[in-house]
């Protein structure tokens, strides 16, 4: 006959056991699904996916990799639903593999499907551009230099209109001081000027 100590440690140890494995199986996450890479660029790429519904996600862990080369670059993010990752900083004409893992609040998923792509050459992704076809940086480029060139118009404009008003305020003063110079000058003349004294009169004198 079993003890009842022991029949109630059993049981104990039965009901963790069993708690243990409702809390994995309700923390373990499938692989992100339809992990596709869209917009590739010379030096960048977006890398998107979808999750299983039901899934507790709480963030994504991405690992990229240049292909038949060991180093890893590690991108996380929690408390975020979304689901894309833009890359960034990469080499041209460089194939690279992505995996990508769901995170929850009782740790990752395993990682994706590997995905490989390959990104353009300058010369390829120049080509490519049709001549009529502006980009959004080219836009923002072309509005900036045109600021730029309105700041120096209306800077000169400011300029020639001060340079102006000091031209007008100086004739103006000029204009006020000249009667005065004109009076100065005439009465400088009249005292400078010798008296007249008759010519071949004879002086008298009383006797």
């Amino acid at each position: 006959m079993a003890k009842p100590g022991l029949s109630a440690a059993v049981l104990l140890l039965l009901l963790g056991f069993l708690s243990v494995s409702s809390v994995r199986a309700d923390t373990l996450l499938s692989a992100p699904l339809n992990v596709t890479i869209r917009d590739i660029e010379v030096n960048s790429a977006v890398v998107t996916w979808e999750i299983l519904e039901g899934d507790p996600v709480i963030g994504f862990a991405i690992t990229q990799q240049k292909k038949d080369v060991r180093m890893l670059r590690f991108i996380q993010e929690v408390n975020t639903t979304t689901r894309s990752c833009a890359l960034w900083d990469l080499d041209e004409d460089t194939e690279y593999i992505v995996h990508v893992q769901s995170i929850s609040m009782g740790g990752s998923s395993p990682p994706s499907e590997p995905v490989l792509f390959r990104t353009p050459k300058e010369s390829e992704k120049m080509a490519s551009k049709s001549p009529d076809e502006v980009t959004m940086e080219e836009v923002g480029q072309a509005a900036q230099l045109r600021a730029g060139e309105l700041i120096i118009i209306v800077v000169v404009l400011i300029m020639w209109a001060g340079v102006i008003a000091l031209f007008c305020r100086q004739y103006d003063i000029i204009k006020d001081n000249e009667p005065n110079n004109n009076k100065d000058k005439a009465k400088n003349s009249s005292e400078c000027s010798t008296p007249e004294h008759p010519q071949g009169g004879l002086l008298r004198s009383n006797v």
